[in-house]
């Protein structure tokens, strides 16, 4: 097979990431000092307040915060 080419086609597709939207945005926070936590929450702004309330009843100011979500990729 003397002569013969081999040729490479390549082809790219657009994607994108968006939330799944069936599923609800979860937010958590935990204390940094302490093994308190706050209730999760679909409600970002709940979940803060808890967070203040701690900080007035502990002194304690430092925080992790987590927004969980489900995400599709999908074609652009």
């Amino acid at each position: 097979m003397t002569g013969s080419r081999v040729r490479a086609a390549y082809r790219y597709v657009l994607h994108r990431i968006t939330e799944h939207p069936d599923t609800d945005i979860m937010f958590e926070a935990e204390c940094l000092w302490c093994d308190w936590a706050a209730e999760p929450s679909t409600d970002s702004a709940s979940v803060d307040v808890e967070c203040m309330s701690h900080t007035g009843r502990s002194g304690h100011k430092s925080f992790r915060r987590v927004r969980t979500s489900f995400a599709l990729v999908v074609r652009g």
